[in-house]
């Protein structure tokens, strides 16, 4: 993302979501911040390993499921809230598993 840019949620129900580079962090990335300082915490030394993969994992797919719920399976409307392709979005529900891969 560029310097400076603002993503707008019209939909109130994502209002919360709203992303700004200014001083102010936006709260997803607070939570997200939150998260794994209480996970490294938690693992109190103990050697962490392949962190990427498990927290994009752990947000990506209930992010998944919450948008295809939003949008009440409709995977293109999903796939447009995402900024993905369609078929992008088939690929990963399938890698999830979830309802309508099949």
């Amino acid at each position: 993302m560029k310097t400076g840019a603002i993503i707008e949620i019209h939909d109130e129900k994502w209002q919360q979501l709203r992303v700004s580079t200014s001083e102010r962090r936006a709260p997803l990335s607070d939570c997200v911040r939150d998260a794994l300082q209480c996970y490294l915490n938690k693992m109190d030394g103990h050697p962490v390993n392949d962190l990427y993969r498990l927290v994009i994992e752990e947000v990506e797919r209930p992010m998944l499921e919450t948008l295809l719920d939003h949008t009440r399976g409709n995977q293109t409307r999903a796939a447009q809230l995402l900024g993905i392709s369609r078929s992008t979005l088939r690929k990963k529900i399938a890698d999830y598993e979830l309802p309508g891969s099949h």
